[in-house]
This record gives structure tokens, C-alpha cells and sequence, in this order.
């Protein structure tokens, strides 16, 4: 019968998922308690002193800095575009007539009906979706940096449009942009759960070690590569 057929994807594309979110759980606790021990975390520290040496001398810099924050935009309007064609995409192939499981029955571990197949595209347009959502939002918070970062600090402005208050706006777009990115990069096994539950799995697995050697700063001592503990 069909759903007996289902209990591949009912136990390993969950444990998949549970893989995914116990990284970046601890990710996240990382990021917070020893951030300069993580790339996210160093480079959060380095844009805020950089925003303060841009609007410290403003009058040299201020077209480095409008320079440097369009290439930042350029970099999530492409994974937007691509987002939101995936969506197209996507919805052509929901929307078809065509049965896109008929050749897949014979050769495929796990479900395969109506409601299963379903299942995988909508949970993949969902996912691009939410990257496009998150890359959009990025883009509006790196926009208006881009203006107040060449504010003119007046008396009246100085204590409004500070350093900390546009760090915390270019914080916030680019934690949407890897929030943006890291959703794109989760489409990649629910892909491979059109050809079945097992690969979804052991492609969770696989991108676990790859997210850690780019998440974790390493510094070399003496010829060895040891992970940074700075605090």
C-alpha cells in the first residue's frame, strides 16, 4: 500500500530537519557566547568598526562606503532573482498536468503519490519563498544605510543617525541575507527528496561538516590548524 510506502519519509526526512536545526542551534549559541570564535560573529564586530571609521571620516570615505554597501545589494538581488524564479519554476511544475512521478515509481525508495509529490514541491516553494522574503528585507535595511551613512552630522542629527544605530541596521540586513542564504542552501536535500527520503538524509549529514569548516574561525599555532576560543 502507499502510505506503507511512506515511512521512509515520515522518519528520515524529519531526523534530516532535526540535524539541520540542532546545527545551527548551536551556531546561534556560539554566535552569542564566543562570537569572534565564529565567522558570523568576527565579521559582525569588523562591519561595526567599520561603519565607525566610515562616518569618522565621512568626507574621504563616503564613496568607498556607497561602493562597498552596492556590491552587498548587488550580491541579494541576485539570490532574490534566483529565488523567485526557482518560485516560477516550481509553480509550473505544481500547476502541470504532467505527472512528474511516473518515472520516478520503479526506481525511488519512499512515497510516491499524489499527496507526497505534492508535498516535496510545495515544501520547496515554501523555502524559496522565504529566501526571496528574507534577501528583500535585506536589501531594504542595506538601503538605508546607504543613505544615512553619508548623513551630515549636525547637531541635531548627531544624536539620532548614530554609528551603533546604522551597525545595527547593516546587522540586521546582513543577518537576513545569511538567514536568506542558509534557507537557499537547505533547498539543496529537499531537491533530492524527489528521488527519495535516503538522500535528503545523508545530504543533511554531508552539509553539516561543510557549514562547519566555513562557520568556525580557525587560527594556526605552530604548524597545526586549532579552532579560535577568543572570547
Amino acid at each position: 500500500m502507499e502510505w506503507r510506502r511512506c515511512y521512509l519519509d515520515a522518519v528520515l526526512v524529519p531526523l534530516a530537519f532535526l540535524v539541520s536545526m540542532s546545527y545551527h542551534a548551536w551556531l546561534w549559541q556560539k554566535v552569542r557566547n564566543q562570537p569572534l570564535s565564529t565567522v558570523v560573529g568576527t565579521n559582525s564586530r569588523g562591519r561595526r568598526l567599520w561603519v565607525a571609521a566610515m562616518m569618522k571620516d565621512n568626507d574621504k570615505k563616503n564613496i568607498l562606503a556607497v561602493q562597498t554597501l552596492r556590491n552587498t545589494i548587488m550580491g541579494s538581488t541576485l539570490m532574490a532573482t534566483t529565488s523567485i524564479l526557482l518560485c516560477a519554476g516550481l509553480a509550473a511544475v505544481i500547476s502541470s498536468t504532467y505527472s512528474v512521478k511516473k518515472p520516478l515509481n520503479d526506481t525511488v525508495y519512499g512515497g510516491q503519490g499524489e499527496f507526497m509529490v505534492a508535498l516535496k514541491y510545495v515544501t520547496l516553494l515554501l523555502i524559496f519563498l522565504s529566501s526571496f522574503m528574507c534577501h528583500s528585507l535585506s536589501i531594504r535595511f542595506i538601503n538605508q544605510v546607504n543613505f544615512l551613512i553619508n548623513t551630515p552630522q549636525d547637531d541635531a542629527m548627531a544624536c539620532i543617525v548614530t554609528p551603533e544605530y546604522i551597525s545595527d541596521l547593516l546587522e540586521k540586513g546582513f543577518m537576513l541575507n545569511t538567514v536568506g542564504n542558509r534557507l537557499f542552501y537547505s533547498a539543496l536535500p529537499l531537491l533530492l527528496w524527489i528521488f527519495g527520503p535516503v538522500l535528503v538524509f545523508l545530504c543533511s549529514v554531508t552539509l553539516v561538516p561543510v557549514l562547519y569548516n566555513l562557520d568556525v574561525v580557525f587560527v594556526k599555532e605552530k604548524g597545526k590548524c586549532s579552532e579560535c576560543m577568543c572570547v
